[in-house]
């Protein structure tokens, strides 16, 4: 009889240990006939890899960072399945060095973050945190000689910083809308962009350009603080910031004073630098900053398809297949895993 291969899921420090066959019964569904699942606390890279040194495979969504040192600990992993789009609670790079597969969900959830971040752009330009409250402190009549300042919707420029599945979505909400779509990604032909009806620039030519800002791009080294305080006083003192990808790809603190001093006009933010924030940080009371709980991708379907997912991509891999979506591709080579009819996509993280 085979031996059945082991797979880990972190769960946070605090969190309680709960029936593995109830818990997760959608990974199990791929998972269940070749693997045991078991759970693995994170409170310090030790307690961890005391729970997680001999796995096969570890499944991840939030925890303790799997960094060079756990990844240099694990004995067995092949495969580390990261439920969400993001992948950077993952040293990819470490794993890649180590022959581990990353894999990731880059398109379950697609069509919810575009809807959110549509909303955030739209709420932030029409000032909704503020006409509700002028409403609710009996300031019917001011509402109206605020958004007499604002430009119209119609005939303006959407400026996308990166344009993966995301930020194509948006493009193609954007448009109904009236807006012309300019974009930015080294990392993507200007034949897609233009494909899509995207004009590419520069982003210096974006920030120049552009009346709304959404930022897309993946939190890496590259990206950390990619909006800063250069980058906000190149914008139009007019300019919407929307932000649906990750928190610290924005410098929050120049974010702040940027919207203090006028050198943008709105904020519409699903994720910050720190989550949950502080109870004073200024974004929160701010009446030109929307701030929505890191909740773009929710819906009623999210959570249960994301699982599945990430149980099958870590069955593909434990069953000697390349799974569908890799976020390392260099790494397949270097493996004994095979292709499998059709052809899995091999793509990297979401941008």
């Amino acid at each position: 009889m085979t031996t059945k291969k082991k797979v880990a899921i972190q769960i946070p420090a605090h969190a309680k240990r709960g029936d593995v066959a109830e818990r997760y019964a959608l990974e199990l569904e791929a998972l269940a006939p070749i693997a045991d699942v078991f759970e693995v606390q994170s409170s310090s890279v030790a307690e961890f890899l005391a729970g997680a040194h001999d796995a096969d495979a570890i499944v991840t969504s939030w925890g303790i960072r799997i960094d060079q040192q756990i990844i240099a600990g694990l004995s067995r992993c092949v495969v580390i399945g990261v439920g969400s789009v993001g992948v950077d609670m993952v040293d990819v790079e470490a794993a890649t060095d180590a022959g581990i597969v990353v894999t990731n969900v880059p398109d379950v959830f697609i069509e919810e973050v575009a809807d959110h971040a549509m909303m955030l752009l739209l709420a932030a330009t029409r000032r909704t945190k503020l006409m509700d409250s002028l409403v609710n402190s009996d300031n019917w009549f001011k509402g109206r000689a605020v958004l007499s300042a604002v430009p119209r919707l119609y005939g303006t420029t959407l400026g996308l910083i990166a344009f993966g599945n995301v930020a194509r979505a948006v493009a193609r909400r954007a448009k109904p809308f009236g807006m012309h779509v300019i974009a930015h990604d080294p990392y993507v032909s200007e034949l897609t962009l233009t494909a899509e009806g995207v004009e590419p620039v520069s982003l210096p030519e974006l920030l120049e350009r552009a009346d709304y800002v959404s930022m897309h791009a993946p939190l890496n080294d590259e990206t950390r603080h990619m909006l800063s305080t250069a980058e906000f006083r190149a914008m139009k003192p007019s300019a919407v910031v929307v932000n649906t990808g990750r928190g610290p790809t924005i410098d929050e603190g120049a974010l702040i004073a940027a919207l203090q001093n006028g050198e943008i006009a709105a904020a519409g933010l699903d994720v910050l630098e720190q989550e949950p924030p502080a109870a004073d940080n200024p974004l929160l009371t701010m009446d030109n900053v929307i701030v929505t709980p890191h909740v773009a991708s929710a819906t009623t379907r999210m959570r249960p398809e994301t699982r599945r997912r990430v149980g099958r991509e870590v069955a593909l891999v434990l069953r000697g297949k390349w799974p569908m979506s890799c976020v390392n591709p260099t790494v397949l080579p270097r493996t004994t895993l095979e292709r499998w009819q059709p052809y899995p996509m091999v793509r990297g993280p979401n941008r």
